[in-house]
């Protein structure tokens, strides 16, 4: 399953479970925090002033 920056982050986690280690690596430190229930992986690198360009690719690797 492709990862895409729509998906939150705890879609993300269930569909990928060592996702948390990367999205950790580029600085995105609180996978588990409430927001990840229903922020997109697009809102949470914006908001951690992360490029998205950069993290799906990680993803999708």
């Amino acid at each position: 399953m492709a990862i895409t920056k729509d998906m939150t982050i705890s879609e993300v986690l269930r569909a990928r479970p060592d996702a948390a280690e990367i999205l950790m690596s580029h600085g995105m430190g609180c996978v588990g925090c409430p927001s990840s229930q229903m922020e997109t992986l697009e809102e949470a690198a914006a908001v951690h002033g992360m490029k998205i360009d950069d993290l799906m690719a990680a993803l999708n690797k």
